[in-house]
């Protein structure tokens, strides 16, 4: 069979442009996939002969040029009782072809399968991630419900167990109203079959190949429709980043020399040569006339910078030029524009030969640099922050800035901080890949538009996973159309939908804008000795800790109390948890008579989670850390969101001190806790005066509490951690 490499034999002829239905099959056959029983015929004369020995009732279907969808066309018929009447229905459907200007090459006919519950399996090429496995509710319910699940190939047997438990309708696999459930086992070995390590999409010049419907029933899956569109695209992830690049000199150069400051009018270059100089790194710039600039010595071009880092602030169109003279450099970083993003792919592809020439790796086009406060690093005014565990990798400098910047003001430490641009040779998955084994980064945020090699992408994630928690913000996933096929499987393959895939297959975590990026990579910073991945050994009495309720795959997530001073406020907090897929497990029935006397919970009631703790000027600030360690003593919660309104310190009276004695033994409790995360939410902060919330900020960060302005921040980044210990 040309085009396809069977599990027998790897075809050396060109890939046609198609295949027909009984071609498809066979290779399914050779695969162990279950297809119905059946027989072709070159016209409707040979049906009936061929038809013999085939069991009623009978489906005929034609196949040819412009019959990809065949039931549109009028090409499929169900339901006939035998050999005869097959023969008559293809006579007919012959007829009603011609007559819209198809010529069938030929007719299938099969023994109808029994009725069942009906899914679509199928593999399409996606432009960034490569080959992609879809699963769903097939049929005539493929368009009409979308309900489908996503996986990256190769897909694990856990990776087919978490789609099918994704899927809206999969209580009808488990059975539904009195309808026994489907061989499940039968259905995972079809995923793998098709997507899994070894799997059909090795073999296939994808295109697209779709079984739908494929029908389930308890006693085993067969796919009763199957086509495969080759496809001429060149395989994702062809390019690939040089092995074992060592990244520290990127992050703390011994030299750093600058291109493009200007000896008369200022610009780019010389508000770089500022920067550089507040940091202390050594420093040069690079003119051919001038002396120096800005009191800083310059020498004519790169081939005399003692660098390990040069900065270029240049024309594109004379990027490539000093980028040829960077012999010795070891990494340049272009932050001109006017490459690929603005349609120049020639002038990128010079830049790149010219970086490789020179035996510089290349950060950018069209990108901001570094940051690096261990390393003298930046491409930010103002001192630096202190040095920390977070990393960064962003495709937009600016929205690199302003992560740094925030993210510095409420508390982040960073330790390196890329812009990569247009990521012509430098990749986003080649320094994730790196920071994996960065003994100062602890936590990596990646702000991304386009993946570039998805496929590195994904194995980078993988190489990670477990290890090291990843925080992903990505632009542009509802803007953008799919350009890997136009019919059934393509269609529901849509950027954002790629993305979550990545995420759950490797562990990831996906948020929605810059502040949850921000607000969990905090969660992790703030909580880093206490996030221990599921396959870790667990903090004490972790694995006693309720875990009820589910999300997509049906895995318990870590139960969460919290406490708060408000019952409406508690039960909006409640809302905005469940709806991040966090659970609120009851109380233990043992702590109620200890939080009565404790003088917990609203009057007249029994202590419930949420729980009502007074707070405020007339409370007991000490009562919040007698509550959690009573509740925690009994049945330990892995987190604890305590939510304070910060107005209501302030109604009668102008003192901060009943807000920071209540901090202040928050942070005792946490520190009381080594096996419990506590988050702090201050409601209304903005009532308080000046300087108070910061005050309250870092009394909390003394003891690694992360702090937030709301519960939903704080739920997205309390649900982050637990998703990724699930996942890892």
């Amino acid at each position: 069979m040309s085009g396809v490499s069977t599990a027998s034999e790897a075809s050396q002829e060109p890939a046609p442009a198609r295949f027909a239905e009984h071609e498809v099959k066979a290779l399914l056959r050779e695969w162990g996939v279950a297809v119905p029983r059946g027989t072709t015929a070159a016209s409707p004369a040979e049906v009936a002969a061929a038809a013999r020995g085939l069991t009623p009732p009978l489906v005929l279907k034609a196949h040819g040029p412009g019959l990809v969808h065949k039931s549109d066309a009028g090409a499929v018929r169900l339901g006939l009782s035998g050999p005869a009447e097959a023969a008559s229905a293809a006579g007919e459907m012959l007829a009603g072809l011609v007559s819209r200007g198809i010529t069938p090459d030929g007719f299938l006919v099969e023994e109808q399968a029994a009725p069942g519950v009906e899914l679509i399996v199928g593999v399409v090429r996606d432009p960034g991630f490569g080959p992609v496995l879809l699963t769903g509710l097939g049929g005539v319910w493929t368009e009409v419900m979308r309900d489908t699940a996503l996986c990256l190939c190769p897909a694990s047997e856990a990776d087919a167990r978490r789609m099918l438990a994704a899927l809206r309708g999969a209580p009808l696999l488990h059975g539904h109203r009195g309808r026994p459930a489907v061989d499940s086992e039968a259905l995972v070995g079809l995923l793998l079959a098709i997507g899994g390590a070894g799997g059909l999409w090795e073999r296939l010049d994808l295109g697209e190949f779709e079984l739908n419907p494929v029908i389930a029933t308890e006693e085993g899956v067969v796919a009763v429709d199957a086509r495969y569109l080759p496809g001429t695209a060149e395989p994702t992830g062809s390019r690939r980043e040089p092995p074992g690049q060592d990244f520290t000199a990127l992050f703390e150069p011994r030299a750093v020399a600058v291109v493009g400051a200007s000896a008369s009018r200022p610009n780019f270059g010389n508000m770089f040569l500022e920067f550089y100089k507040a940091t202390g790194v050594p420093l040069v710039a690079v003119h051919p006339e001038a002396d120096e600039i800005n009191d800083v010595p310059t020498v004519p071009t790169l081939a005399e910078a003692d660098a390990d880092y040069a900065l270029v602030a240049v024309p594109a169109d004379r990027c490539a030029e000093v980028v040829r003279h960077a012999k010795g450099v070891s990494f340049v970083q272009v932050m001109s524009g006017g490459f690929g993003e603005a349609g120049a792919a020639g002038l990128e592809a010079e830049l790149v030969r010219a970086a490789r020439e020179a035996g510089a790796r290349l950060l950018g086009p069209n990108c901001m640099g570094v940051y690096s406060p261990r390393g003298g690093q930046t491409f930010i005014g103002g001192e630096p922050g202190p040095p920390g565990h977070v990393a960064l990798i962003s495709q937009s400098g600016g929205l690199a800035g302003e992560v740094v910047r925030v993210g510095e003001r409420r508390g982040l430490a960073f330790s390196r901080v890329a812009t990569v641009g247009n990521s012509a040779d430098v990749t986003p998955a080649e320094l994730l890949g790196w920071l994996g084994g960065d003994e100062h980064t602890s936590v990596v945020g990646m702000y991304l538009e386009d993946p570039r090699d998805g496929r590195a992408l994904f194995e980078a994630l993988m190489s990670v996973r477990g290890r090291l928690p990843v925080v992903l913000l990505v632009g542009g996933r509802s803007g953008q159309g799919r350009r890997a096929a136009a019919s059934h499987t393509g269609g529901m393959v849509g950027d954002g939908r790629v993305w979550q895939a990545l995420a759950d297959q490797t562990g990831a975590v996906l948020v929605g804008s810059q502040d949850d990026l921000i607000g969990a990579l905090s969660f992790f910073q703030s909580h880093a000795s206490r996030i221990v991945p599921s396959a870790a050994a667990p903090l004490p009495g972790a694995s006693r800790g309720p875990r009820t309720g589910h999300d997509g795959d049906g895995d318990g997530l870590p139960a969460v109390l919290v406490i708060g001073p408000s019952g409406g406020a508690s039960v909006l907090a409640a809302d905005v948890l469940d709806a991040a897929g966090l659970v609120l497990a009851a109380l233990p029935d043992e702590t109620r008579d200890v939080l009565k006397a404790l003088g917990a919970g609203a009057a007249g009631t029994s202590p419930a989670n949420p729980l009502e703790v007074p707070v405020g000027p007339r409370g007991r600030p000490e009562l919040v850390r007698e509550v959690i360690g009573a509740i925690v003593a009994r049945r330990p919660y892995p987190d604890v969101v305590a939510h304070v309104n910060v107005q209501s310190f302030f109604t009668f009276g102008t003192s901060a001190d009943p807000l920071y004695a209540y901090a202040h033994n928050l942070a005792r409790a946490q520190r009381d806790l080594p096996g419990t995360r506590i988050t702090l939410v201050t409601r209304n902060g903005e009532c308080a005066p000046p300087g108070v919330e910061d005050e309250v900020r870092a009394i909390a960060a003394g003891a690694g509490i992360p702090v937030y302005r709301s519960m939903e921040a704080a739920a997205v980044a309390v649900a982050a951690a637990a998703r990724f210990i699930r996942g890892a």
